[in-house]
């Protein structure tokens, strides 16, 4: 039901400067890896194998990485550097591939609706690859709110209970609690004041989103930081139907500070690379 998902990938990554001021931050190797690789993998695990990239300039990378390299390729055949292609030509066999470009910065509600163009009248996931997730046993957290979305049909967004002098870095859900992993959606906010939030369940990376949400955000004015935010578009979206927030089972790493940059790293080597 579920095949496309949207990158959002035309920031700038000011906060790994002077290292982005020449190469995408989403390139930005987790061990062995550039860490796009691990939203791409996991979207195609959730059987999502149309992968659409927002991009913008000096961005380029990215898109060359999802291809093949001829020279070297032919460099290295026959040897045993070979296999360590055979990650990323699992990945490049098994998706498609397309971009579009974000002419300007003015918020992940507008990156979003950039990507209509990739995305059409169809339900879609969204992956932002600072927030590098690992799901619990088998199961990606993509994988876990496909099934979600299979049972409910409306929009889904991933969440995690956050300490509560953390919740202004996030979009901070309220809702109906279903059961104890998932909430109907009734208010969100947008990085809010400790004393503001009205709980400390943060909204991550991953959404399932369906179509009508790029009409709701062409009516969304600019919200905090003169941005259009995908959290006012989402409060809109679940005024006037549903929006599930699920929590899900996993570990999930900040790969937008270098704290959590740090950690993924680590983790990876002891829990990924390693196998």
């Amino acid at each position: 039901m579920i095949k496309k998902c949207l990158f959002p990938v035309a920031g700038y990554g000011t906060r790994f400067l002077p290292a982005t001021k020449a190469m995408p931050k989403e390139m930005l190797p987790i061990v062995n890896k550039p860490l796009v690789h691990y939203g791409v993998e996991e979207a195609l695990d959730a059987g999502l194998f149309e992968i659409g990239f927002v991009t913008g300039r000096n961005k380029r990378a990215i898109n060359d990485y999802f291809d093949t390299n001829y020279e070297l390729e032919n460099e290295i055949s026959g040897s045993g550097k070979e296999a360590l292609l055979s990650d990323i030509r699992d990945v490049i066999d098994r998706g498609t591939f397309s971009t579009t470009r974000q002419s300007e910065m003015l918020g992940l509600g507008h990156a979003i609706l950039t990507g209509e163009t990739l995305i059409g009248d169809e339900p879609f996931g969204v992956v932002l690859a600072d927030d590098l997730c690992f799901g619990q046993e088998y199961d990606g957290v993509l994988s876990q709110m496909v099934e979600m979305y299979k049972q409910f049909r409306c929009t889904i967004v991933a969440i995690e209970e956050v300490p509560a002098d953390q919740v202004e870095k996030f979009g901070i859900i309220a809702g109906d609690m279903i059961r104890d992993d998932l909430y109907r959606v009734t208010d969100m906010v947008e990085k809010p004041k400790p004393e503001d939030a009205p709980t400390n369940l943060a909204i991550i990376g991953r959404y399932i989103l369906t179509p009508d949400i790029f009409d709701i955000i062409r009516d969304t004015p600019p919200g905090k930081n003169g941005e259009v935010q995908i959290t006012d578009a989402l409060l809109q979206q679940a005024k006037k139907g549903c929006v599930m927030a699920y929590k899900f089972k996993g570990k999930r790493f900040d790969c937008g500070s270098i704290e959590g940059f740090i950690d993924a790293t680590n983790y990876c080597y002891d829990h990924v690379y390693k196998k």
